[in-house]
């Protein structure tokens, strides 16, 4: 089994979180499921799954349930053994978002404490955005994502302890020894290719044969492009359509969704299109950039939806796209190849499941800075550039921005292949793989307590 962060959370938030429902939300073919019932089937007596597609696609069981009375009796009579309680029992709703009056009563399943319940769904920013009474304070919402670096280096043999003495090096912003070095690159090449879909990276661990690994990610781009089903067709062709071009708008010198070529339509913005986009963000399959052109902290009060850049939510998924069973593409150095699309992808996949939102300078004048994310120590924007050749140290527009009195930006950091770590007019150069070290989150945090208030 492959081993994920969520795993602990998920574990913890069973055993301590006795008042509140769990709604695991994520793409499809991410893990959600086989996780859940691993805990769950480790921590529970009675375990009850339930796949609400499946009953929608099928038997539709429980499309008549109105009540929570009607819930019990349709899982008394699906699990054939007798249930148990709260404490022993616990019943998993997996795509509950094929059912949205299910999400609805989960408040009253919650309030009754009958048994445990936990959901997922692999669209459930959608299904939420379209329920009538969400309800909140009865769940909490948690998101998952494929497999990150990290996770992959875990997979691939890298220890934890070895992992924390890299973090070590990373804090200090001091290189690794050469050995290292080549050794984590080489891993994180591989993870181009292999990407972060559990099965491509089982596949991949049975015996290194791409054209297996090729072969699932190849069916999960074509799942990815069908699963709309809840739209008229009209919409899901303008879904499909837009995620198909997201490969070769990376590749274009702006990155940026051009509108008009969605429907080959002039006159197209960003609002003729913000459902579909809605869509494929809240379902996990795509991830937005947004544009910043003034940047402040927090970059969210300045943020243009009307720029808006989009990339694949697995690497894995986008080399398949690019470079099919050509490997050599990734893993030697072709002049002709410029892996600056990937190298983005990678880290924007990695800033996304490191809590960050996505943001990126644009700026007629002086150009673009591939991704900007809030630094929270020290209240200030921090800018990254990603360079995947030997020309990382030119960068006009990063030193432009740097240069500008009224942004008041003290450093940026550009991710590259070198390994060596220094420090130049502001920019920290540092190993493309420190970008797994980038966290938003404060979840090992135990508590951030605020000082006395003075007395009156």
């Amino acid at each position: 089994m492959l081993e994920r962060k969520f795993t602990t959370f998920l574990e913890q938030f069973l055993k301590e979180q006795q008042n509140k429902i769990l709604l695991v939300n994520g793409a499809r073919q991410i893990g959600k499921s086989y996780l859940i019932r691993y805990v769950g089937k480790r921590l529970f007596t009675h375990y009850v799954e339930i796949n609400l597609k499946e009953d929608k696609e099928g038997d539709q069981v429980f499309a008549s349930v109105h009540s929570t009375n009607d819930l019990y009796m349709r899982l008394s009579n699906y699990y054939s053994n007798p249930l148990g309680d709260k404490s022993d029992t616990l019943v998993f709703l997996d795509e509950i978002q094929s059912y949205p009056h299910l999400m609805t009563m989960l408040k009253f399943l919650n309030q009754e404490e009958r048994y445990r319940f936990i959901a997922s769904g692999s669209q459930l920013g959608v299904a939420l955005s379209e329920t009538p009474s969400v309800p909140l304070g009865s769940v909490e919402i948690q998101q998952m994502y494929p497999l990150d670096f990290e996770e992959f280096l875990w997979a691939t043999g890298i220890g934890k302890e070895w992992i924390a003495d890299i973090r070590e090096h990373y804090l200090k912003e001091e290189p690794l020894d050469e050995g290292t070095h080549n050794l984590l690159l080489k891993r994180f090449q591989y993870y181009l290719l292999v990407g972060g879909l559990p099965d491509a990276i089982n596949k991949y661990l049975e015996d290194r044969n791409m054209v297996r690994v090729r072969k699932v990610q190849k069916d999960v781009h074509d799942l990815y492009r069908i699963d709309a089903s809840q739209y008229d067709e009209e919409r899901k062709l303008k879904i499909r359509r837009i995620y198909d071009l997201i490969p070769s708008n990376l590749e274009n010198k702006k990155k940026r969704i051009v509108y008009q070529q969605i429907e080959n339509k002039k006159g197209k913005h960003f609002a003729d299109y913000a459902d579909e986009f809605e869509y494929l963000t809240n379902s996990g399959v795509a991830l937005d950039v947004l544009a910043i052109s003034n940047p402040r902290f927090p970059l969210a009060e300045s943020e243009q939806k009307r720029l808006i850049k989009l990339y694949l939510n697995d690497v894995g998924l986008l080399t398949y796209l690019l470079y099919g069973l050509n490997v050599n593409a990734v893993l030697q150095d072709i002049k002709s190849i410029n892996l600056g699309t990937v190298y983005e992808s990678v880290v924007a996949q990695e800033l996304h499941a490191h809590g960050f939102p996505l943001h990126y300078y644009d700026n007629k004048k002086k150009g673009e800075v591939d991704f900007l994310i809030d630094d929270d120590d020290r209240l200030q924007v921090l800018p990254l550039e990603i360079k995947s050749g030997k020309d990382y140290t030119e960068h006009s527009a990063l030193t432009k921005f740097l240069e500008a009195p009224e942004y008041g930006i003290e450093k940026a950091i550009v991710f590259s292949n070198e390994r060596e770590v220094y420090q130049k007019k502001g920019v920290t150069y540092l190993p493309i793989y420190y970008c797994m070290f980038l966290h938003k989150d404060v979840t090992d945090t135990e508590a951030v307590i605020l000082p006395e208030l003075e007395t009156v």
